[in-house]
């Protein structure tokens, strides 16, 4: 499990988790979830589309998730937001149901694109995707401080001089970007629950910001190592169990802020009967 081609599986999917955990928490806090879901889905006609090509998918991947992201941006902000979202999503995933038609790739190469090939990493990705890993918590970690404003605080964001259309177009960017570097590994179907589950589960936990991302690192990461070992084990698709673990994750949290509430009303109630 640790040896030979093993080695890369692990490296690359603790990039990625880290990537997800740090770019996702942002994602929930906005409730930018259905982009989240959208722009992955809609790079894979970006990577159906080098692939026919005949070009790096990597490069098809950039490009889609770039423009759908941008477009997303620009257009979300004199229409309604859902509505372009959606739009997009099926435009690019019409997009891509022509490319993989005219596309003589095999059926488990397409497969790999929606779901993933985490257990098939070679050399030569892991590069890539460490460069575009450092890229995207660079830049979450420039934008911080308007991010977080601009999350919580839109109004008085404008008041200060944070424009939320240019940090709206700035995080959009570093949602493509994530997205280039894990639907290789996670895939375009899954991403969003890696990048969702473990930042919300997170949120649940705690209130406080800093330690909100580093939990949902650590959870995004549990959950991609433990996938990863059972689906080695099992012999079962390694997304199925990234999906499960992160909605598993997710119900925890709720539950422990379900408890944590009835708590806090429970003890004003024992106080004024201990009175």
């Amino acid at each position: 499990m640790f040896s030979g081609f093993m080695v890369n599986t692990w490296t690359e999917a603790t990039i990625v988790a880290l990537v997800a955990g740090v770019v996702g928490f942002f994602v929930v806090l906005r409730g930018s979830a259905f982009v989240a879901h959208a722009v992955p889905n809609g790079s894979f006609a970006g990577a159906a589309g080098a692939s026919l090509l005949g070009i790096n998918a990597i490069v098809g991947l950039g490009v889609f998730s770039l423009l759908g992201a941008l477009g997303i941006g620009v257009l979300g902000r004199r229409g309604r937001h859902d509505v372009v979202t959606a739009l997009a999503l099926v435009f690019m995933l019409g997009l891509g149901a022509l490319f993989v038609s005219m596309s003589a790739e095999y059926e488990p190469e397409i497969y790999s694109l929606l779901f993933g090939e985490v257990l098939g990493i070679s050399n030569t990705e892991v590069g890539p995707t460490a460069a575009l890993a450092v890229v995207s918590i660079a830049a979450v970690a420039f934008l911080y401080r308007p991010l977080m404003l601009s999350s919580v605080l839109p109004e008085a964001g404008e008041a200060r001089g944070v424009s939320a259309f240019r940090i709206e177009l700035c995080f959009l960017v570093v949602v493509a970007l994530a997205t280039t570097m894990t639907v290789p590994v996670v895939g375009t179907l899954l991403i969003f629950s890696l990048m969702i589950g473990a930042p919300a589960a997170a949120r649940s936990f705690t209130d406080r910001p800093l330690r909100a991302i580093v939990l949902s690192v650590a959870i995004a990461l549990a959950t991609v190592w433990a996938a990863i070992a059972i689906a080695y084990t099992t012999d079962r698709p390694v997304g199925f169990f990234v999906a499960a673990i992160g909605a598993l994750s997710y119900a925890a949290g709720r539950a422990w802020a379900a408890w944590r509430r009835s708590r806090a009303t429970t003890r004003p109630r024992d106080l004024e009967s201990a009175r």
